[in-house]
């Protein structure tokens, strides 16, 4: 039997803990929304601004997103093609994951 917070769109009050970490979250919202400011970010991830930054940094670093200045804001270009960094997932690409959640497939 499963249990009620493991079933399809169920809620659980509970914060405990997540699937994704933070940094697969702001991943997927700049995906949604590559123009997005990092507050917007931060607040549809629901973490600080400044820890938004950190994790947009680590990920331009890693390779996995490229920053660009476009008037007043950033745009956020995603490299599909990275793969994951732990061992049991190194065979798959970020691209996946952004489709999966987002159902934009990305090249």
């Amino acid at each position: 039997m499963m249990s009620l917070a493991a079933e399809p769109g169920a809620t659980h009050p509970s914060k405990g803990w997540t699937f994704l970490t933070n940094h697969a979250h702001v991943l997927l919202a700049i995906a949604r929304e590559p123009t997005a400011r990092l507050r917007d970010v931060a607040a549809s991830v629901g973490i600080t601004e400044r820890a938004a930054q950190a994790i947009v940094a680590d990920l331009e670093d890693a390779g996995y997103l490229r920053r660009e200045r476009v008037g007043r804001r950033n745009e956020y270009t995603i490299n599909p093609a990275g793969r994951f960094r732990h061992p049991a997932e190194a065979d798959h690409r970020i691209g996946e994951l952004i489709d999966l959640f987002t159902g934009a497939p990305q090249s």
